[in-house]
Formats: structure tokens, C-alpha cells, sequence
């Protein structure tokens, strides 16, 4: 007659069992996984410099870059920032990477547009920060460059849009772009080799929190 203890022990056995073949089945989807992820990698052999465009309405898109930045240095690489409208020079990232070796910071805005309210002051600032970009986007040496919220000029219509595209597909064959803004144009994203569309569902300004330092700014 069976005891409670057989009836364990069967439970037990079968426990055991089912989790041998769970193990078993997820071994084989990781060993198939890995395979095609092996597979992918294997043929991705090209090298070159990229293009990648961070937009959408949500936040994180200059701190994306930034997080680049810092990743490029760790590697040794130079990089260029020209960080367009905005005007502030009290950031966090700029007062950390300005005073790394290897980084070229440039604060080139003088605000948001609903601040300045003159389209002819924007226009002249965009063309000033233009022109130190066009300059790192025509040296090799720059390996990393960061255009944040270089979109609104596009979109603005203060820059020239053919000349921006221009500049940035002649650039060295393996110098690395970033640009960031909203609403970027289809011209810029047709040309980008990745592009990241940050959406926003929730922000903490909109429930009355004023920009935090070490997370806004």
C-alpha cells in the first residue's frame, strides 16, 4: 500500500522531471538563438563611421549622446560637441566632459526661440555654431561628433537643409555623427544609419517638478 511518503516521492520525481525538460527546451531555444545571433554578427563585416539620429518628443536624447561621448573617450577617440539653442553653460555634462582630454565642447544657442523671439538673432547663432560643426565634420581627427538639437535649425529653416546633408555625407569615412532633436526631418533620418525615436508617456515638469540637476541638467 502506498504511503504518503511513496506519494512524495513520486511528486517529487516528477517535479524533477518536468523541470529536466524545461531545462532541456530552453537550453535548445538559447543554443538556436545563439546560433542566429552568432550568424548576424558574423556577417555585419563592414566598418565605417555612422550616422545616428536621436528624436522623438520624449526625454533622453542628448543624454543618449552623452552617453556615447563617454563611451567613445573610455575607447581614446576624440570627439566634438556643438550643442545648438540651448545657451546654458551650468550643465552637468558640460562642467564633467568639458574638462576631459580629448573633448571640444561648444555652447553655440542663445536659448529657445519663444526666449530670443527674434528669427534673425536665431538664424545669425545657427549659422555661428554651423560653422565650428562644419569644421569638426571636415577634420578626421574628430571620431565622435555630437550635434545636439542640430533638428530644430533643420526645421526652423535656419540652416540650410541641402548643406547640412551635404556636410555630413562627405564627412571622413570613419568619423561617428549623433545627432538630436525633435521632429527630425526625413531628409536627415533617410541618411542616418540608425534611428532612435525616444517617445514620452510621462514627465515629472508636467506634474509641477522643476528641472532636477544631475537629471535635467
Amino acid at each position: 500500500m502506498s504511503t504518503e511518503s511513496d506519494a512524495a516521492d513520486r511528486s517529487a520525481r516528477h517535479a524533477a522531471g518536468v523541470d529536466q525538460t524545461k531545462d532541456a527546451r530552453h537550453a535548445a531555444r538559447m543554443a538556436r538563438k545563439k546560433a542566429l545571433i552568432d550568424a548576424a554578427i558574423a556577417a555585419a563585416s563592414d566598418e565605417r563611421g555612422l550616422l545616428l539620429v536621436i528624436t522623438g518628443n520624449g526625454k533622453g536624447k542628448s543624454t543618449s549622446a552623452f552617453g556615447m561621448v563617454a563611451r567613445a573617450l573610455g575607447h581614446g577617440m576624440k570627439v566634438g560637441v556643438v550643442q545648438f539653442i540651448k545657451s546654458r553653460t551650468d550643465t552637468g555634462e558640460e562642467a564633467f566632459f568639458g574638462r576631459q582630454p580629448g573633448v571640444e565642447w561648444h555652447v553655440t544657442g542663445d536659448g529657445f526661440t519663444w526666449d530670443t523671439q527674434n528669427r534673425e538673432q536665431d538664424i545669425a547663432t545657427a549659422e555661428r555654431g554651423w560653422a565650428i560643426a562644419a569644421r569638426m565634420l571636415a577634420d578626421p581627427s574628430y571620431q565622435l561628433v555630437v550635434l545636439d538639437e542640430l533638428t530644430y535649425l533643420l526645421s526652423y529653416g535656419y540652416l540650410d537643409s541641402d548643406r547640412v546633408l551635404d556636410a555630413l555625407a562627405h564627412r571622413p569615412a570613419m568619423q561617428h555623427v549623433v545627432v538630436t532633436g525633435r521632429a527630425a526631418p526625413h531628409t536627415l533620418t533617410e541618411l542616418a544609419d540608425t534611428v532612435s525615436v525616444i517617445a514620452d508617456e510621462k514627465h515629472a515638469f508636467r506634474a509641477g517638478v522643476k528641472a532636477q540637476p544631475g537629471i535635467d541638467l
